[in-house]
């Protein structure tokens, strides 16, 4: 394992030095093309005749396991490290919003994907069963804005709207993980044995989201209380990742979601942050957060990149892939325009927002990891292709085109975002 982890690592910082100085992509999504180009070049020497270097690097990365390195293993501090990075207040002055579109537009966005997955499966003579499909929808749904945050900060885009796009995708990574679980019990496939029912699943979901938030809260107030009366910026340090691993594994343990979990305790230290740390080590502990966020980040998409070579592809596959990218994004933008009907005109939003968090709904690590974690059956590489098909079109083509949109928005909202 640590040989592994050792080859990513090295691999991943020869990808982001070659685009730091040669592409000049963001971060994120340079050192994921380049890893797909990587992965697809051994690929292509396998196919004439040079094997030896495809099966060394599938191995590498079979033997880290994507699902357990992002949901068992980085997740947790990537969630509490953007939380902790964020304006709670501000957030809590959009919570309507931030909420409406987390949980709701997650819904609907599940159920628009699954069903329009189903018929596109077997228009093109692929036998995927209707549960497997919107599981497919709860999968691909979250968002992970990662990769163009960046580029909204150096956009200027107001605060506002950057904590809307980065508040929603913090919260519905969590609630897709949720409704994923769900579906999964209602299906027979997750820790649940038999097929739950429908009030099963309605009680598995409010146990997994509401226990969640509740426990994320307690987390957050413990961690108040222990840093209250610390001023070792190390020692603060110290509890912090303690509160995060130590509570996330507790919230698996406990049956609730880890991920809504670390991001509302993550809220909690960042609304009272002025409060608990001095300037000087409040600048170290936000410093060694946002250091490890952004290193997590590249390895996990130069990990998303270099996975290419465990997709073996069809050319039914390849065609249900194109028609469900076109699928993914007509449903993002109708999951965030219906409910943002209902606050848009309340709280302010500028004309392009709609149009904005549809194009910078990029999907990462959650969606992948998910579709990998799936039990092997007949249906799992289908799902498995498309995933990766969708979240690698939105990192290249989505994440290289938003800022064309966002001057847009700049420009029409240059007050109120």
């Amino acid at each position: 394992m640590l040989s592994a982890f050792a080859v990513l690592l090295c691999v991943t910082a020869l990808l982001a030095y070659l685009n730091d100085r040669f592409l000049h992509f963001p971060t994120t999504v340079g050192v994921t093309l380049a890893g797909a180009l990587a992965s697809i070049l051994l690929i292509v020497l396998d196919a004439l005749g040079l094997p030896g270097l495809r099966g060394w690097a599938a191995g590498v990365l079979e033997t880290l396991d994507f699902t357990e390195f992002v949901l068992n293993g980085i997740l947790s501090v990537l969630l509490f490290a953007g939380a902790l990075s964020l304006n709670a207040r501000q957030m809590l002055r959009q919570r309507r919003s931030i909420l409406l579109l987390a949980f709701l537009s997650t819904l609907i966005s599940t159920a628009l994907i699954g069903f329009a997955a189903y018929g596109v499966f077997a228009l093109v003579g692929l036998d995927v069963p209707l549960m497997w499909a919107l599981l497919f929808g709860a999968l691909i749904s979250p968002t992970d804005p990662v990769a163009v945050l960046d580029l909204l900060k150096r956009a200027r885009v107001p605060v506002k709207i950057e904590t809307l796009i980065a508040g929603e995708s913090l919260f519905n990574d969590g609630v897709g993980v949720v409704i994923f679980l769900a579906l999964a019990g209602a299906a027979g496939l997750g820790g649940h044995g038999a097929e739950v029912s429908a009030a099963g699943v309605a009680g598995l979901f409010a146990q997994e989201a509401l226990g969640g938030l509740a426990f994320g809260a307690l987390l957050g107030g413990l961690g108040f209380v222990l840093l209250r009366g610390v001023k070792e910026h190390a020692v603060e340090i110290l509890l912090t990742l303690a509160l995060v691993v130590g509570g996330y594994v507790a919230a698996a343990a406990l049956g609730i979601s880890g991920p809504l979990a670390m991001v509302v305790a993550g809220l909690v230290i960042s609304a009272y942050k002025h409060t608990l740390f001095t300037p000087s080590t409040q600048e170290l502990v936000e410093g060694f957060w946002e250091t490890i966020d952004q290193v997590l980040n590249i390895v996990l998409f130069a990990f998303i990149g270099l996975d290419v070579l465990l997709t073996e592809t069809t050319g039914a596959q390849i065609l249900a892939s194109v028609l469900l990218i076109g699928v993914a994004l007509a449903a993002r933008w109708i999951s965030v325009a219906l409910p943002f009907a209902l606050v848009r005109a309340r709280e302010g939003y500028g004309a392009y927002t709609v149009r904005l968090l549809t194009w910078g709904g990029l999907r990462g690590g959650i969606a992948i990891s998910l579709a990998l974690g799936l039990p092997d059956s007949p249906y799992r590489t289908h799902l498995v292709t498309v995933t990766y098909a969708i979240v690698l079109f939105t990192i290249a083509v989505q994440g290289l085109t938003i800022m064309p949109l966002v001057r847009r928005a700049v420009d029409a909202t240059p007050e109120e975002g």
